[in-house]
């Protein structure tokens, strides 16, 4: 394994990452381990355990023998323990930042924050299961009928490599909240803040067995997954495609799927809004995490009379945006994640070269000569049928078009098969309620970058996944509902045979 140092390389990286299943860390049954990579240098600094049938084999009889206990559990002492789960990643916060940064080539200052984000995840999915009460419904004075939840059993969790530890406990909150104990498969790109959760959740008192996690590609350890005929509900979070061939997969066992998946989120942006603040998030929403988000508003609609000055504008701001090494807290952009990621983002750019006006970007930044940089880059003039403005390329690329007026723009932002996303910018506020109603999404922000509330559902319409998670939705998923029908007066039933 190569020991070349890297820019930001934090202390005591260890060199096995292994699976951690009923509460120990285990090497593959077949010993099979595969490299990981950083993107600043793309050179190993470990291996990983590469899972396969048996291991999951393994993790999914280690979370069945786990669950009776944990899903008997009374809501409250379940709570108590997310709690427990919350402390102990906020306790970690310089260090995930720091493993999450080298990783993933997320900036150091967007990486901090996902140590907040992810450790609220736990303390809101607490609340939740505390608060959550039981639907009863009477039926006159002869019936009551009411609703029992009872955990499914165990999740499967697949997750991406985009921001992964705070995606992770997107899933896991709820999960454990529920009562059903799980088996995660991580992303193999960036597997080393995952590492991080055996400690947090045995520190937390989370009982051997409840969360097992198994490492891998995704053919191989999230195919056995998907496959296994125990786990009955698969959560994933990831491309387009790959949902796809989950839904396909999970068909065979009729198991519950809910699928978050990619995106080609629309920015329309209307002549009477306030620029400067359309403009801020614009860079912010299409730039940060260095363009490796799935809400990213990746097609800016500009309404014609002020198109020219807000892509001149966009264009100017992106060129000024800092790109670096992620460990620097100067950097805005740090490295996209793995160099086969950053190959397939370059092809898009050499693709829009020839679709589209390129106006700022598309190439490697000069002062960084190695890793997988890319200064922000903006297409203008983009055509409807052009690729860079179809297709998802998850990286700090911008398409802009224009439009000259509201149902051109509402074409326009529907013209994709995806709908995860959209924002609209306007000043009047009656238009903002007609086009976010017009648009096909399962989320728009009016007047606004990307601000989450947990209480929401979250998903997407169309190629942009199936289902919705997020405060009590989430819990709907992790549960069965039973209605019980109780008489409470005398039964009249037909005497069906009755002489």
């Amino acid at each position: 394994m190569s020991t070349k140092p890297t820019t930001g390389r934090p202390a005591d990286l260890p060199e096995t990452i292994r699976h951690w299943i009923g509460g120990g860390l285990l090497d593959s049954a077949d010993g099979a381990t595969f490299p990981v990579h950083d993107p600043v240098s793309n050179t190993p600094y470990a291996v990983a355990a590469a899972g396969g049938p048996e291991d999951v084999d393994r993790a999914v009889a280690a979370a069945r023998a786990a669950f009776p206990g944990w899903s008997t559990l009374g809501n409250r002492e379940r709570a108590r323990v997310l709690y427990r789960v919350a402390d102990a990643v906020e306790a970690r916060e310089e260090r995930l930042a720091a493993l999450e940064t080298f990783d993933s080539g997320l900036p150091i200052t967007q990486a901090r924050g996902q140590a907040r984000r992810a450790a609220e995840n736990f303390r809101y999915f607490a609340d939740v299961i505390v608060a959550l009460g039981e639907e009863a419904f009477r039926a006159g004075d002869q019936q009551i009928n009411y609703v029992v939840r009872s955990p499914v059993g165990v999740a499967g969790l697949i997750t991406p490599w985009n921001t992964p530890f705070m995606l992770e406990s997107w899933k896991l909150a709820p999960a454990l909240a529920s009562g059903c104990t799980l088996v995660l498969k991580p992303a193999e790109w960036t597997p080393l803040s995952a590492s991080l959760w055996p400690e947090i959740l045995t520190e937390a008192g989370v009982p051997d067995g409840v969360a097992n996690i198994v490492h891998g590609v995704g053919e191989r350890a999230g195919q056995a997954l998907v496959d296994h005929p125990l786990v009955p509900l698969i959560s994933f979070t990831g491309s387009t495609d790959t949902g796809r061939h989950i839904v396909r997969s999970s068909a065979e066992h009729l198991k519950t799927t809910s699928m978050e998946l990619g995106g080609k989120s629309p920015v329309v942006l209307f002549a009477d809004a306030d620029l400067d603040a359309a403009l801020d998030s614009v860079v912010f929403g299409v730039f940060s995490l260095n363009g490796e988000r799935c809400t990213a508003g990746s097609r800016v609609l500009v309404e014609r009379p002020v198109y020219e000055e807000f892509t001149r504008r966009l264009a100017e701001r992106a060129e000024r945006v800092t790109v670096g090494p992620p460990a620097d807290p100067a950097t805005e952009v740090g490295a996209l994640v793995h160099a086969e990621h950053y190959a397939r983002v370059l092809d898009y750019v050499e693709i829009g070269r020839g679709e589209a006006k390129l106006v700022a970007g598309g190439s490697r930044p000069a002062h960084l000569p190695e890793g997988n940089y890319l200064q922000p880059t903006v297409f203008a003039d983009v055509a409807r049928d052009a690729r860079i403005f179809q297709e998802e390329i998850f990286g700090p690329v911008v398409a802009v078009a224009p439009f000259d007026d509201e149902a051109e723009a509402v074409e326009l932002a529907n013209a994709t098969e995806f709908g995860l996303a959209a924002y609209v910018w306007t000043s009047d506020l009656k238009r903002g309620h007609r086009v976010a109603h017009a648009v096909e999404s399962g989320m728009v922000w009016i007047n606004s970058h990307n601000v989450r509330d947990l209480r929401t559902p979250f998903g997407g319409v169309k190629s942009s996944g199936l289902g919705r998670e997020g405060g009590a939705h989430s819990i709907d998923f992790y549960t069965e509902s039973k209605i019980v029908h109780v008489m409470l007066g005398e039964a009249h039933t037909p005497r069906f045979g009755a002489s």
